[in-house]
């Protein structure tokens, strides 16, 4: 599993001209699948993403109750080695990928963090406003 988690003020996603999820000051997670994850992978994802030392004053979003904004991404798993189109090979099939990205979801909140999310495979609009800006990518 891989997230890129970025500090936000605020952040934002909109399917079919209805937003569908927004947070104030927390994390934009991008979440993508690969295809050997397995559910093993959700406990190390959810525990990192809430306890996730980036906030202000070097605080989780466990410690201060920030919200965090889950994404479905299939595209981090890319493969941009060779020519100029993508290879999606490494990417989990969805009928494995949405248990996985909802039962990360899922442990979140059973951690205590609000979360809110996109439409998974649906064509999504996502806006955020980067503080920091601060990046990361995390893989399980």
């Amino acid at each position: 599993m891989r997230a890129v988690t970025a500090r936000v003020t605020r952040a934002s996603v909109t399917v079919d001209g209805a937003v569908v999820g927004s947070i104030g000051p927390g994390l934009l997670v991008l979440l993508g699948v690969h295809r050997d994850d397995t559910p093993d992978a959700v406990p190390v994802m959810a525990r990192k993403l809430a306890e996730l030392r980036i906030l202000a004053g070097e605080r989780s979003c466990a410690e201060v109750g920030a919200p965090m904004l889950v994404v479905s991404q299939f595209t981090l798993h890319g493969d941009t080695r060779k020519g100029r189109r993508p290879s999606w090979s490494a990417a989990a099939a969805p009928s494995v990928a949405a248990p996985l990205v909802d039962a990360v979801v899922a442990a979140l909140r059973e951690r205590g963090t609000t979360v809110q999310t996109g439409v998974f495979g649906a064509d999504m609009a996502v806006e955020s406003v980067n503080d920091g800006p601060f990046t990361l990518i995390i893989d399980t």
